[in-house]
């Protein structure tokens, strides 16, 4: 059934879709803008002038940016997102989810089917390859299923193998999940994948960051990943091999300053070389059982173990360990107080980049240790 168009995008992500639109203006140069003049209508109310010398544009994304007041594409960019059954949101949307607003290079636009609620703050991403074994199959859907039971979203990219166990497994838990696509949702890829898309719609999305008609190229594989990254606490590598877009995922994590975890394979197997890979060079977490990730997530996975997990839900004996905090947590810790503290002074004294301050304050308030006050204000939650 076609949507109204009326009701595919709130007027706000209107706008950003113009901007979206705009030539040689990608994610990274739309965010500058955005924090450069405050609003997306300070944007498009500037001048040339004023839009040059924002820092990384020049005068021919600035023309790109002047020009796209008057985008007719977007007109038809809602018509197909009506007709696909889509809504096109933006960040100043409530349905955004807000841990990509604290990526560098978050989504200008997002299309969805479904829908993204405020629970989805706290998912966690399952990846691994599309042409993993049996065995990275069980694991996909067995920690799909666990983590989902204990309250987390899963999220994850509807590929072929890891991907698509780890989205089934949240589904038989009664869990939700989110599939991101690398095309737009008037496309299927895989195409063997239809019913799980439909069930994944109706308790979780489908998103893209693509409009609708763009169809499944490897260019957009890539770039996909770093909103599987964005929208989650952490990554779990499953199983993959030296070379695959799951060590891709990794890699953002790290930079994103999300947890990584990785599940130990078979030495002599070559499809799990990449994920242990991982672990051998320090830059996953090995895991077992939920336990070990509830462990690294601190107090919030210390009271989803408590409330949400069955003893036999993974391996038959978790129990997870008081919080652990990695070292950007602490230097964030140490400067909040019981008293509100301005953002401003959490960056400067804790010696950390604006970016990892606020992902770190995000992971921070997922853990239940962290509040936000108006104001941009941040205190330690008190204990009860």
């Amino acid at each position: 059934m076609t949507a109204d168009i009326d009701s595919v995008a709130s007027c706000n992500a209107r706008k950003y879709l113009r901007l979206q639109g705009a030539d040689n203006v990608g994610p990274v140069c739309a965010r500058k803008l955005v924090d450069h003049f405050g609003t997306i209508d300070a944007v498009f109310a500037a001048s040339l002038a004023e839009i040059e010398r924002v820092d990384g544009l020049g005068r021919l994304r600035a023309r790109s940016v002047i020009a796209a007041r008057s985008n007719d594409n977007v007109d038809r960019a809602l018509a197909r997102a009506a007709d696909s059954g889509a809504r096109i949101i933006c960040p100043q949307d409530d349905e955004y989810p807000k841990l990509l607003n604290h990526i560098p290079d978050p989504p200008v636009c997002l299309y969805v089917r479904g829908r993204l609620l405020p629970e989805d703050g706290l998912a966690l991403a399952i990846v691994g390859s599309r042409r993993c074994t049996r065995y990275g199959i069980e694991q996909s859907e067995r920690f799909g299923a666990a983590l989902a039971r204990a309250g987390f979203t899963i999220v994850s990219g509807m590929a072929r193998g890891a991907d698509g166990a780890a989205h089934r497994g949240a589904i038989s838990a009664g869990g939700r999940t989110v599939a991101v696509l690398g095309c737009g949702l008037g496309h299927l890829y895989p195409a063997e994948h239809a019913e799980l898309a439909e069930q994944i719609v109706q308790c979780g999305a489908l998103v893209s960051e693509l409009p609708v008609d763009t169809p499944p190229e490897r260019k957009n594989f890539l770039p996909r990943n770093r909103i599987i990254v964005g929208m989650s606490l952490g990554v779990i590598v499953t199983e993959c091999a030296k070379r695959s877009g799951a060590l891709a995922s990794a890699r953002v994590a790290g930079e994103y300053n999300r947890e990584v975890f990785a599940v130990p394979g078979q030495i002599s197997n070559p499809l799990a070389h990449g994920s242990n890979a991982l672990i051998r060079d320090g830059q996953a977490k090995l895991i077992m059982g939920i336990e070990d990730v509830l462990d690294e997530l601190g107090d919030a996975g210390r009271i989803l173990a408590s409330e949400n997990l069955d003893a036999d839900s993974c391996d038959g004996s978790a129990t997870a360990t008081p919080a652990k905090l990695d070292d950007a947590e602490r230097a964030i810790i140490n400067v909040v107080r019981d008293e509100d503290t301005p953002l401003e002074r959490i960056c400067d004294e804790s010696a950390l980049t604006p970016a990892v301050v606020a992902a770190t304050l995000t992971k921070l308030q997922m853990k239940g240790l962290i509040v936000q006050r108006p104001g941009n204000l941040f205190a330690r939650r008190r204990k009860p």
